[in-house]
């Protein structure tokens, strides 16, 4: 079944895919997990034997997914399983506090609890690092994004967990909007030539972002009427003499190997938008874990 981006906002106001949508993801993830059966579980305890757990830090983070994500992999895996002391996605946490407590069929906690701390780890990992770039630039009128460098089957989540950090979304998918790559340009043959082809074929309520990688792009993009200009991979000097000759004559939008070292001074330079693939392709996992109550 094809998925497509179906968003609902939550209680802090972040996006996410409906329930429906998410729950076929979530079936999936259970499906490949607990194959044809907990062998170890199945064999210990009996299907009514009960049990109660909590989901623990064991670090310090920002929550994404909590909500969202984990409590109803629980709940798809069973939904007698019964939720409790939830904490909202978006909560700052040190080691040692507690996310939410779970009870129920002691088979189905087990089965439901690497998916949920999986995911729960991961978009927690996220939402942390991101807020770590947004808190670098936040003296700054500059959106801090992600890119389509995320895992494949998790975007959507990643892209969730990003809002949850403070940041904002990049395309979800290349149906998504206009950006006019180095590929195209190459494939092409110039920007003016892809610009002129787009404009024959989009409609007009679209807006087109080029990369470029020098300032005589840049020009030719100027020359062209580009909505967004997007600076790949330019060292400090020759971003902040692009956003000059820019003018506010577009947005402006700076990526490539930006890191937490160097996003102030990017952000510093003018631009509008600084667009970070690390935010999901090099977040790490938090340590999270699931501690069994008596």
């Amino acid at each position: 079944m094809r998925l497509w981006p179906r968003l609902v906002k939550l209680n802090n106001g972040c996006k996410i895919l409906d329930k429906a949508a998410l729950h076929i993801l979530i079936r999936s993830f259970l499906a490949e997990d607990v194959g044809r059966g907990d062998l170890t579980s199945e064999s210990i305890f009996h299907p009514q034997d009960m049990g109660r757990a909590r989901i623990v830090a064991r670090e310090p983070f920002v929550v994404a997914g909590c909500e969202a994500v984990a409590a109803e992999v629980f709940r798809v895996q069973n939904p007698a399983i019964k939720i409790e002391n939830l904490l909202a996605d978006g909560t700052k946490v040190a080691a040692g506090d507690q996310l939410l407590t779970v009870s129920g069929p002691v088979i189905d906690l087990l089965k439901a609890e690497r998916v949920a701390l999986n995911l729960l780890q991961r978009l927690s990992g996220i939402a942390t690092l991101t807020a770590r770039f947004v808190t670098e630039v936040q003296a700054y009128p500059v959106r801090i994004t992600d890119t389509r460098k995320t895992t494949p089957g998790l975007r959507l989540l990643e892209k969730y967990a990003v809002r949850v950090g403070g940041g904002y979304n990049h395309r979800f998918n290349l149906a998504d909007g206009i950006l006019v790559k180095d590929n195209h340009i190459e494939a092409c043959g110039s920007i003016t030539k892809a610009v002129a082809l787009l404009r024959r074929t989009i409609p007009h309520t679209l807006r087109i972002e080029v990369e470029t990688d020098t300032l005589e792009q840049v020009s030719e993009c100027l020359a062209c009427g580009v909505d967004i200009i997007m600076l790949d991979n330019m060292d400090l000097a020759t971003m902040q003499e692009a956003v000059r000759l820019i003018d506010h004559q577009a947005l402006v939008e700076a990526s490539g190997g930006v890191t937490l070292e160097t996003v102030l001074a990017a952000a510093q330079s003018g631009v509008d938008i600084i667009s970070i693939g690390a935010l999901t392709h090099s977040a790490g996992s938090c340590d999270i874990g699931m501690d069994w109550l008596s």
